[in-house]
C-alpha cells in the first residue's frame, strides 16, 4: 500500500541550493577563469574563518 499523504516542508534544500547557485551566477558573471577562481577562494576562506570562530565558542 502506498502511502499518499503529502507533508509540507518546513525547509526545501533544493530551492536553497539552487538560490544560492543563481546568487553566485550573478556575482561571478563576466569574470574570467581566474578572478572565478580568488573570488571561490575568498569565499572559502570565509566561510572557514566563520565555521572555526562557531567551534571555539563551544
Amino acid at each position: 500500500m502506498k502511502n499518499t499523504i503529502k507533508t509540507k516542508k518546513s525547509f526545501d534544500a533544493v530551492d536553497m541550493m539552487r538560490s544560492i547557485r543563481e546568487k553566485i551566477s550573478k556575482e561571478i558573471q563576466g569574470m574570467l577563469f581566474k578572478q572565478e577562481q580568488e573570488y571561490l577562494k575568498k569565499r572559502t576562506e570565509k566561510y572557514r574563518a566563520v565555521k572555526r570562530a562557531s567551534h571555539t565558542n563551544i
